[in-house]
């Protein structure tokens, strides 16, 4: 195991230092190009942020990933990770998200191509037999088959990334709660001794570190700012939707069967998932288009509370680190349909307080 750990660590830091060498080269690339977010009255950000940061993303985590992989099958007492098929058209997914994301953040993409190479990357994965196909007694529902497990597995991998995408609109906020949820998995793929992924989730996890060093610490005035941009976003976010089904499936030959499988990978990512269903029902009540944008993310309620950035942050990652603790403990005594009723009940009552702290602020002036 020692082995597998050295590995992961040098993943990481393998990945951290492509991030710092690539970034300052992506920052000169905007510059030169004029490639920048422009502040509108949707966004947060009042000056011109370059938006390319996630292109370093892939690169780095798959750099660290092979290598790593190259070593440790170099090594005698390492057990040799192979290729299997899922992880080859994982690789196809993620190079067309990747890709989506770089176009649309050059030139602009409508939200229906997007949408469409997001449903198409998700389906490889059922098409390579990697599917959700046990929900492990959540609402009386246990093992579902192949033409159920196809599109909720689907359904599954495109609102995670979706999420992920929507929850990024202030600094540091996307990528700390993909922090967040990316260190779970790994602790989990850990604990089954499925270190090919361990590696690959240290990969990113490391290429975070300075992009979060860059978008939360740089000066946007003189342009050493920078955000992911869909490239990032999409990218995280469809890996997450990835480990999500991975660790969710029941198979045997990777991993023993976990009754609490599904309920812990759901935990890792309650706040950007709950996050996106509060927002799409408040637009149906409404009656407004789905893909509309708008300011009524979690985020943005916390700030129209009077809170800055910074507060907003930390307060929207203690809620999912919360919920984390929370669940993990609640696991050993009830089932697992009563601890997400518990978790939407509590999600609601936490907007409850912010809509009234708003309304308060609102009326008082």
């Amino acid at each position: 195991m020692l082995l597998y750990i050295l590995f992961t660590i040098g993943a990481f830091i393998t990945s951290a230092l492509c991030g710092f060498i690539s970034i300052p080269f992506i920052l000169k690339f905007c510059k030169e190009r004029q490639l920048y977010d422009i502040p509108n009255k949707r966004k947060i950000h009042k000056n011109a942020v370059p938006r390319l940061g996630g292109i370093a993303f892939m690169p780095s985590m798959m750099l660290a990933f092979i290598l790593a992989l190259i070593l440790l099958n170099a090594t005698k007492e390492g057990d040799k990770i192979q290729i299997n098929i899922s992880s080859l058209y994982f690789m196809l997914s993620i190079i067309l998200i990747y890709f989506v994301g770089i176009i649309d953040d050059i030139i602009g993409l409508h939200a229906t191509p997007k949408f469409t190479v997001q449903i198409i990357a998700a389906c490889l994965m059922p098409m390579a037999f990697l599917y959700i196909n046990d929900l492990y007694g959540l609402f009386g529902i246990w093992e579902i088959p192949y033409y159920i497990s196809f599109p909720l597995t689907v359904f599954i991998i495109v609102f995670i990334n979706n999420a992920i995408n929507l929850i990024d609109g202030i600094d540091g906020l996307a990528a700390s709660i993909s922090i967040i949820a990316l260190l779970g998995f790994l602790f989990l793929f850990a604990q089954q001794g499925v270190w090919a992924y361990v590696i690959l989730i240290a990969g990113l996890i490391g290429v975070l570190v300075p992009y979060l060093y860059y978008n939360m610490f740089g000066n946007s005035t003189n342009k050493k700012k920078i955000f992911m941009g869909d490239s990032g976003s999409l990218t995280i976010g469809f890996i997450l939707g990835f480990l999500f089904v991975k660790y969710s499936m029941d198979n045997p030959n990777v991993m023993p069967y976990r009754k609490d499988g599904l309920l812990l990978a759901y935990t890792l990512l309650i706040v950007p998932c709950f996050d996106v269903v509060r927002v799409i029902l408040i637009r149906l009540y409404h009656k407004k288009p789905l893909f509309d944008a708008d300011k009524n993310h979690i985020h943005h309620r916390l700030m129209q509370v009077g809170l800055n950035q910074h507060k907003t942050l930390l307060i929207i990652l203690s809620l999912s680190i919360f919920f984390i603790i929370m669940n993990m403990i609640l696991n050993h005594y009830i089932y697992a349909t009563y601890i997400v009723i518990i978790d939407a009940i509590i999600y609601i009552l936490f907007h409850i307080v912010i809509n009234t702290m708003i309304t308060r602020k609102t009326t008082t002036r």
